[in-house]
């Protein structure tokens, strides 16, 4: 069954966890789209955990749109959402909206997703009158980091507790069809889950929230650079790769691969006319 946003939705209605990961190519997201998975999230992630920057900052429009495109061709059951870039809706309302637009007519997604509460409730309220769906995205929101200071917990006192249900209620009223609450106490992510009508998909907020979501370089032990402290392990599988990129070295220095079963054969006589 083709995930939608409306079915989305519904598994907070019915209390069926929402399962989202990150993806930014054709064969990761065919995968886990065979997989069953509701969600797949092209993540501005990217630009630390493929293109190797310290930050998000950097993503441009042309990077989502090139890697959104790669996981649509990839996804016949999985909802493909695709993060707005740094400065790609902060700017204005109208930039924001054909941005937006320019990810779903070009990348093929089918909602978009930017970070921040009240604040970019105007743009959330634009991109959705013009009939494109929106996730938002608010408690530790990684296009923040400098004014941050950090990748920080966020909402640990009373008034900033409150600014994230404020901002979560504000998202939901402006037209956001579910909500990313990203490093934010467990208490109160249940809180604002119960609070509003939209579902919310924790990244390291606890067990609570209506589903979750990973960066798949994390959960499969791919990314060393950064281990937050919310991700687990569910596969080795970096460790994995290493080993075998190792033993592929040794082989074929040895003389090992490719073996008899890996080449093509042509008659003697043949190699013999050429001497």
């Amino acid at each position: 069954m083709k995930n939608t946003v409306l079915t989305i939705m519904e598994q907070k209605i019915k209390k069926d966890k929402i399962t989202m990961l990150t993806a930014y190519d054709y064969t990761t997201a065919r995968l886990m789209d065979e997989s069953g998975v509701n969600s797949i999230l092209v993540g501005d992630s990217l630009g630390m955990v493929i293109l190797g920057y310290e930050d998000t900052l950097s993503v441009t429009m042309e990077d989502m749109i090139h890697h959104t495109k790669a996981v649509a061709r990839g996804c016949r059951h999985a909802l493909v959402i695709a993060d707005m870039p740094f400065m790609s809706y902060q700017t204005s309302v109208y930039d924001a909206v054909i941005h937006a637009g320019q990810l779903i007519k070009e990348g093929r997604a089918q909602a978009v997703k930017l970070e921040g509460g009240e604040q970019v409730c105007p743009q959330i309220k634009a991109i959705t009158e013009a009939s494109i769906p929106v996730v938002a995205h608010i408690g530790l929101t990684p296009q923040s980091v400098n004014t941050f200071g950090g990748y920080k917990v966020q909402g640990r006192d009373e008034k900033a507790a409150r600014q994230l249900l404020k901002d979560a209620k504000a998202v939901e009223e402006a037209g956001a069809f579910a909500v990313v609450l990203e490093c934010v106490p467990d208490k109160l992510a249940a809180v604002i889950t119960e609070s509003i009508h939209i579902p919310t998909i924790g990244i390291g907020a606890g067990p609570d929230c209506d589903g979750q979501v990973l960066v798949y370089q994390d959960m499969l032990s791919m990314y060393s650079e950064f281990k937050p402290k919310f991700v687990k392990s569910f596969a080795n599988l970096g460790d994995m790769m290493t080993a075998a990129f190792k033993q592929y070295i040794e082989e074929t220095k040895a003389g090992i691969f490719p073996g008899k079963e890996h080449v093509f054969s042509i008659a003697d006589e043949i190699i013999e006319k050429l001497y």
